[in-house]
């Protein structure tokens, strides 16, 4: 006899799969323009979302190419690009940081890798808000050319450096880049309306169209962290989304809220940013933390340890990540005794993050290990991040930052922090779901070379820097032969060694790029779930079809029961009943 609860979920599985299947079996055929262009599937939205921040990482890493070639070699010509003058190379600094950040990490971690594995991951055929995804799209793609506008209008790009402070950022007479500048904060405002939209989506598609039986414990961890990070964000950018607008009119009415002759504050700016800009890192790197989580469990066969203890740190290094801002600060003449209630909010923020990669080493204890190309990139991230957040301790401390603020200790920290984030955990994501995305295995051995070549190439950029850091180098000059102190043979030895490494870092990722387009054509097939995994997007077909799946899944577990005893097999998929 069934019950009403069964029944109800019956019906809501009945009416699901109805829906799915109006979608994939009664759908006419798409044009080229509705299929790949003005797509409402998730899935079509997440690779516009992925290829559209990998070609800005392109644009980005170019940017880098030719600045490190400056400061190596100050005033000679860049091939590629040519000599590189002083408010060049401001614009470079500039829009590279911006790049990496709010059009690279962002659309990639969160949007990309949302948008493909939400529905999938929880068992739904589509997001809640299809039309509402593809508006989100569209507006991050006006942000990205409306950027890109940015560097060819009359004074060239925005040169004021990614953080935008005042005055630099509000007097054109001081960054030389009167309509490059407004475009640039048009642009990251629409960046911010485009991931509050794909917010409220991703909040909504994960607690309202779960599989039935997938309780709130049984969602894996990677979706759990996009949910996190999203609501994150929607808490954090309005008061930068006020002050962009207040930027904006100092800038072209003649307003001055960051103009202390005015009677405003260049300071203000600095607060309304970081109180975005902190809580920001945690917006990426929860990402990141969660495509970690799916793979080292994958590829050691063993349940995730202490998941609810992960979840719970999530939740509260969310919260805390709002009260540690002012450690950008110590030196811009905040009040000391604030500085030390800052110092300790965020040597205590360390230790969530801190025990979120004790509990992914103790899930790899015991594992069956495979080093397969994801486990390789998810085990760097570990290693390396632990490396950003321990040199994150001089900086957080206001006695140390004192000496290290604004020098080359802290651009290889937060490099060490950001690289494993929107680069290292984003190739973690494309080579584990690459299967499930084209239905074709990625090369093994060119993956290997790729990962090798970029690991290492990356330690040899920014271990110099940090001791050219220490040497008292510092940021955002452009030609170091200005500087006795700094022209010194030693330190000029770090630059170059940095800018060499870059190249070879560089070079490695044509590799990628090849491995990417050519396993697209010649790769192995894949099958549903060539890694055998439990979650239940690796139940579907591979590349899935619109509507996502046949008929759409119960969920009977949690998604990490892996090597369980008394079975033949070492995994147990979401969908499988007992």
């Amino acid at each position: 006899m069934a019950t009403p609860a069964t029944e109800h979920a019956h019906s809501h599985e009945e009416h699901a799969h109805g829906h799915g299947a109006g979608h994939d079996h009664g759908h006419h055929p798409q044009s080229f323009w509705s299929k790949y262009v003005f797509s409402v599937d998730h899935k079509m939205i997440g690779m516009q979302y992925m290829f559209t921040g990998l070609f800005m990482g392109i644009i980005g890493a170019y940017f880098s190419y030719v600045f490190r070639m400056q400061m190596a070699y100050p005033g000679h010509h860049v091939p590629g690009y040519g000599v590189v003058s002083p408010g060049e190379y401001n614009t470079l600094i500039t829009n590279h940081g911006t790049i990496m950040i709010f059009w690279l990490a962002m659309p990639v971690l969160i949007a990309a890798f949302g948008n493909f594995l939400i529905p999938l991951m929880i068992g739904c055929d589509d997001m809640v808000f299809p039309r509402l995804n593809r508006l989100s799209y569209q507006i991050f793609l006006l942000s990205a050319i409306v950027l890109i506008a940015s560097w060819f209008v009359p004074g060239g790009g925005f040169a004021g450096a990614w953080t935008a402070y005042p005055p630099l950022s509000a007097k054109s007479q001081y960054n030389l880049t009167p309509l490059g500048s407004t475009l640039w904060v048009i642009a990251v405002a629409l960046e911010f309306v485009a991931f509050l939209i794909g917010g409220i989506n991703f909040v909504t598609t994960a607690m309202n169209s779960r599989a039935p039986g997938m309780k709130l414990f049984d969602i894996p961890m990677v979706i759990w962290m996009i949910v996190v990070a999203s609501i994150l964000f929607m808490a954090s950018v309005g008061p930068l989304f006020a002050g962009a607008v207040m930027l904006v009119m100092d800038q072209q009415v003649g307003t001055g809220f960051f103009d202390p002759v005015r009677g405003g504050d260049p300071i203000l700016w600095q607060h309304l940013f970081w109180f975005f800009g902190h809580p920001e890192v945690y917006v990426v790197l929860l990402p990141a933390v969660g495509i970690v989580a799916e793979i080292i469990t994958v590829f050691s066969r063993k349940k995730l340890f202490a998941y609810k203890t992960v979840l719970y740190t999530a939740f509260g290094t969310g919260i805390l990540s709002f009260f540690v801002w002012a450690h950008h600060q110590f030196i811009a003449g905040i009040d000391p005794r604030m500085a030390n209630v800052f110092t300790a909010t965020t040597v205590l923020i360390s230790i969530p993050i801190a025990e979120m990669m004790f509990v992914y080493v103790a899930t790899l204890y015991g594992g069956s290990i495979q080093l397969t190309v994801p486990m390789l990139w998810a085990l760097a991230f570990i290693a390396e991040f632990i490396i950003g957040g321990v040199t994150g301790i001089f900086l957080g401390s206001s006695g140390s930052d004192i000496y290290f603020h604004d020098t080359y200790f802290v651009l290889a920290h937060f490099h060490y922090t950001f690289v494993p984030i929107a680069f290292i955990a984003v190739m973690a994501g494309i080579s584990y779901w690459y299967p499930k995305m084209f239905g074709r295995m990625l090369n093994e051995t060119l993956g290997k070379i790729h990962f090798w070549g970029t690991i290492i190439a990356f330690n040899g950029i920014f271990i110099p820097l940090f001791l050219a850091g220490m040497g008292g180098d510092h940021r955002r000059i452009y030609n170091y032969n200005h500087f006795p102190e700094s022209a010194t043979e030693l330190l000029n030895s770090y630059r170059e060694f940095a800018t060499v490494s870059l190249l070879v870092l560089l070079a490695f990722q044509l590799i990628f790029i090849i491995n990417f387009f050519w396993s697209l054509k010649a790769g192995k097939k894949a099958g549903n779930n060539p890694w055998d995994a439990n979650t239940l997007e690796w139940q579907a077909p591979s590349p899935p079809p619109h509507g996502n799946f046949a008929e759409l899944p119960n969920c009977y577990r949690g998604p990490y029961e892996y090597s369980a005893p008394n079975r033949d097999k070492d995994f147990w998929p979401q969908n499988e009943p007992a």
